[in-house]
């Protein structure tokens, strides 16, 4: 970038996965419906319903806010916030403004290709009320009700991030969490999760500083540590939003084509405009929409017909979060030896992570009976499931005895293993010239040879010993 560094803050709206919706009794199951059969007076916003918060909605935006290490407010409340569009039947939407349910949050993220570290602040998870859907017709546009009102929890980054690998990584993570709390099924194709990147590019004087972390912390890179300075910058006097991208994929994308486009701005020596813009993914480009608006655009106040939501210290404390992936990955590494890449692949899926915790258990304890031992048990179960040697469909006993199965040593018929060995060394001859030239590697294609004509019964370790045994003599015998 030399001097030009991308600023880049995130938006993130995540659907709960209620019964009903935030602030009525219709069904939050409204996929796949026909359109405008899933609404009532509330979610439509007709004159003298009243809206009543879904207490449900509520206790899973607070866990939400404590998994992202948010402080949790003991006063919140909801307000309107104005804007006049298609799919807000009331001409306001209820949301939450200067005291959402949790702030002042911090991520930790770890970069795909640097593997460098990073604390990402996240600024605000609040609690509002989904629009509905706009169905775009060649001669118009239709207007889905079914949506609207439906429970949508926004979490709000700080500028933090400097480049789209990171903007991906924190995605995917956040979204695993979710899926771990149970909240929300984060389907994209479904638009159960929605993503909307902030994007602006600040000039730097000196091209070697870099986007400052919030905080001082330790970090590794090229086998040394340093620690990141917490320094200040002043923000961009812009920001350009693009909206509703539903793919983590298209979000790398858009941030890319958006640094491009505002750099080559910049260079002329004006500045990109405020605004609101989309993303093409069949073009791979962002398409402006409607000038940005500002908070004071929205005419925010308190909403007159829910009063304030005033939590104890015991119901805030009494709402638990489980064991996260990041917390299972170093559990995994440091009390059962496994690989940190198998680890994080098998954490991915909270259901894997179970399937695996109860093959575990029991195995264990059929461990201790078996006439042989398995060996780094826990790494050997991660590599069936991991390599999908074993298919996880199979329920948690059939998996063990297929595993128990495969493990077994082999009954070999020792007489029968000689003679396929001597076989495959005279039919191998340019495999074992190459043996005696110093290619030690190539034992390993004669030993595929021999295991395939003993169709499994045999085990590699011993054919390799025998193999080489022989390969020696005939070395030797040079």
């Amino acid at each position: 970038m030399n001097r030009w560094q991308p600023v880049i803050g995130l938006e993130i709206h995540i659907e709960l996965k209620t019964k009903s919706k935030m602030f009525c009794q219709c069904s939050a199951d409204y996929f796949g419906r026909k359109p405008n059969t899933n609404t009532c007076p509330v979610c439509l916003g007709l004159p003298g319903a009243l809206p009543v918060p879904n207490q449900k909605a509520v206790e899973w935006t607070i866990l939400i806010g404590k998994a992202l290490n948010c402080q949790i407010s003991r006063f919140s409340k909801f307000d309107r916030k104005h804007y006049f569009y298609p799919d807000l039947p009331k001409g306001y939407q209820i949301s939450q403004y200067d005291q959402p349910l949790a702030t002042q949050g911090k991520f930790e993220i770890r970069n795909p290709k640097s593997q460098i570290k990073k604390i990402i602040r996240i600024r605000r998870v609040h609690l509002e009320e989904d629009t509905g859907k706009l169905i775009h017709l060649k001669n118009g546009t239709l207007i889905d009700f079914n949506r609207s009102g439906l429970p949508l929890v926004e979490i709000v980054t700080e500028p933090d991030f400097d480049n789209s690998d990171d903007v991906k990584s924190f995605l995917e993570e956040l979204q695993v969490i979710i899926r771990y709390l149970g909240v929300s099924d984060a389907d994209m194709e479904k638009g159960t999760m929605r993503m909307e990147p902030n994007i602006s590019i600040r000039e730097i004087p000196n091209p070697k500083s870099q986007i400052p972390n919030p905080e001082l912390e330790q970090v590794q890179f090229r086998g040394s540590k340093f620690k990141i300075q917490n320094l200040k910058f002043k923000l961009p006097n812009y920001k350009v939003e693009v909206k509703n991208i539903n793919s983590f994929r298209f979000v790398k994308q858009a941030i890319d084509y958006e640094i491009e486009r505002q750099i080559k701005i910049l260079k002329t020596g004006k500045i990109p405009l405020q605004e609101t813009r989309g993303f093409n993914a069949e073009k791979q480009m962002t398409y402006s929409q409607r000038t940005k608006e500002e908070s004071h655009d929205y005419r925010y106040f308190s909403e007159p017909d829910i009063p304030p939501l005033i939590f104890t210290k015991e119901y805030i404390d009494s709402i638990l979060v489980p064991e996260l992936p990041s917390q299972k990955v170093k559990r995994y590494v440091s009390d059962f030896g496994i690989r940190f890449e198998d680890a994080f692949i098998l954490t991915r899926d909270k259901k894997m992570t179970e399937y695996f915790e109860e093959i575990n258990e029991k195995l264990k304890i059929r461990n201790e009976k078996l006439q042989f031992k398995i060996k780094n048990l826990e790494q050997t179960i991660v590599n069936y499931i991991v390599n999908k040697k074993i298919s996880t469909a199979l329920t948690v006993d059939e998996f063990i005895n297929k595993l128990i199965e495969n493990l077994k040593p082999k009954e070999t018929d020792k007489d029968l293993l000689n003679q396929v060995i001597d076989k495959v060394l005279k039919d191998n001859m340019k495999a074992v010239e190459d043996y005696k030239n110093g290619k030690i590697n190539a034992v390993m294609f004669l030993v595929g040879r021999v295991m395939r004509q003993m169709k499994g019964q045999a085990e590699a370790k011993i054919v390799r010993q025998l193999i080489e045994e022989r390969l020696k003599k005939i070395k030797n015998k040079k």
